[in-house]
């Protein structure tokens, strides 16, 4: 075969608490991103929450491995003098007739948007879904058929309703794998012969770093796991639930997958990136594969952790695994046992690599890591594959005749699309589809920002909350337009 087959879906990606907006229009609940104040690379965002108890207010801040655990007795509230990116964020509530028009301009084969949980169910455990929420996503999937743009809908890209959180601690409660089974039935029935491709949950293995983005209020060791295997047991029920409602319907896993180099070949740093390795692929082993990996259930009982399951969960886990695996990928990290200066990004846990340029939020370039990281993934798994996110945010500047160049995008995507074109037509590697992230400008999830954008489409919005909210197309917008017409052939 050359190149990518005539079916290769092209696209672009979102998620509701980034780019959706509307947060209180129309019945929708508060979800857990509606409390996240703005931030930037230096400065991390909070989640801010009040006891409503003693009255006292506060907020914790969201960063990488720090621990993210609430004040005992604290809920997440939304409080005075605060700004929170997501309340209206790019507004997409307002113009996805305009934002899907433009989407169609381009070409796209495929839209990858997230349904707001606490939009079809306020507070997450209510007895019937919200009626205005559930008419909103039909309005967006008939506009997405009027240009031929196939959905994919990711069902929870963290931000489940705040009310799971409070009334039962989030998933690290049983009690959330048939709510939201319920959830993504309702969906699945409602949006039948509209939506064919769903993803359960976005970066599933983010509850290790981001534990708030499942609804955690306590970070232990314990509610990680426990809510990790609570979600595979949810989404091993959803692949079951597609099956009985629609055959026709696929359910994906989404992995956050960063393509980890060894710094030297010192043994040490060898093994260092085994367990790092390990670290991720345990999510893809249990959701895709099927099963709990030894090494996995080895470090439970190191650090004595004991899951609340039953056996019928391991069944489920072996009979419904997921149907595809689709995985975000931005670039490398490289790791180290020495002592070398650190990367410097949001999703970058390792140090400097000095082959690699980066940018001003500490993200580096990586021509080769889109292969190397689909290669490993269908080495491994032997199932189709969906890069879901892949994108580069920069500080876009909108210049007087409205016009934005932005060169170093297109330099970075074609770095990116050449790569995963060299698995697919070098490798034999299946891969079904490659949807850009944020591919009309929304808020930064890392940061909260709004001048690191990722888009082939400005939004004139600012970090504050000012502007018009108008869209400008920039010069990537006309080069993607370009490769999708030559299914990736001309990437000039």
């Amino acid at each position: 075969m050359s190149g990518f087959p005539d079916n290769f879906l092209w696209g672009g990606a979102t998620a509701a608490c980034q780019y959706e907006g509307g947060y209180d229009e129309d019945g929708r609940g508060l979800a857990i991103t509606d409390v996240m104040t703005s931030g930037s690379h230096m400065k991390p965002r909070r989640i801010t929450w009040k006891n409503p108890a003693t009255g006292e207010t506060g907020s914790v801040p969201i960063a990488f491995g720090a621990n993210l655990s609430l004040p005992d007795g604290a809920v997440p509230a939304i409080l005075p003098g605060e700004y929170y990116p997501s309340h209206e964020a790019t507004d997409f509530y307002h113009h996805y007739k305009e934002d899907i028009a433009l989407m169609g301009e381009m070409g796209f084969k495929t839209f990858r948007l997230s349904i707001s949980w606490s939009r079809i169910f306020p507070n997450g455990d209510d007895e019937q879904p919200n009626e205005a929420g559930l008419a909103f996503y039909d309005r967006v999937f008939d506009e997405c058929r009027r240009y031929g743009i196939e959905p994919l809908v990711t069902l929870a890209h963290f931000d489940p309703p705040v009310n799971l959180s409070v009334k039962y601690g989030g998933w690290a409660s049983r009690k959330c794998i048939d709510l939201f089974e319920r959830y993504a039935r309702v969906c699945f029935e409602r949006y039948k012969g509209k939506v064919k491709y769903y993803l359960t949950f976005n970066e599933i293995n983010g509850i290790q770093m981001i534990p708030t983005g499942s609804g955690l209020l306590k970070d232990t060791p314990q509610n990680k796991a426990q809510g990790a295997h609570n979600q595979f047991v949810a989404s091993a029920k959803t692949v079951r639930a597609a099956r009985e409602i629609d055959p026709e319907i696929r359910v994906g896993q989404m992995l956050l997958y960063p393509c980890n180099y060894a710094m030297t070949c010192d043994p040490a740093d060898q093994l260092l990136l085994m367990k790092k390795m390990h670290e991720t692929l345990f999510f893809a082993d249990v959701q895709t594969g099927g099963f709990y990996p030894s090494y996995q259930l080895k470090k439970y009982e190191r650090e004595g952790i004991v899951l609340v399951d039953t056996p019928e969960d391991y069944e489920l886990l072996r009979t419904y695994p997921a149907d595809f695996l689709s995985f975000s990928c931005y670039g490398s990290n490289t790791l180290t046992t020495h002592n070398q200066e650190a990367a410097g990004g949001n999703l970058s846990l390792g140090v400097k690599n000095p082959y690699l340029e980066s940018n001003e939020w500490g993200w580096a370039t990586d021509p080769c890591c889109l292969r190397i990281a689909l290669n490993t993934l269908y080495d491994r798994y032997h199932k189709p594959l969906w890069i879901v996110e892949n994108g580069i945010g920069w500080n876009d500047v909108k210049e007087a005749d409205d016009t934005i160049h932005d060169q170093y995008r297109i330099d970075y995507l074609r770095q990116n699309i050449q790569s995963m074109k060299d698995a697919v037509e070098l490798d034999g590697v299946e891969l079904m589809g490659y949807t850009m992230w944020g591919c009309i400008d929304l808020v930064s999830s890392g940061t909260g920002e709004m001048k690191k954008r990722y888009g082939f489409v400005y939004v004139d919005r600012d970090d504050e909350g000012n502007g018009t909210m108008k869209r400008y197309k920039k010069d990537s917008f006309y080069w993607y337009k370009k490769v999708i017409e030559t299914n990736g052939e001309n990437l000039d």
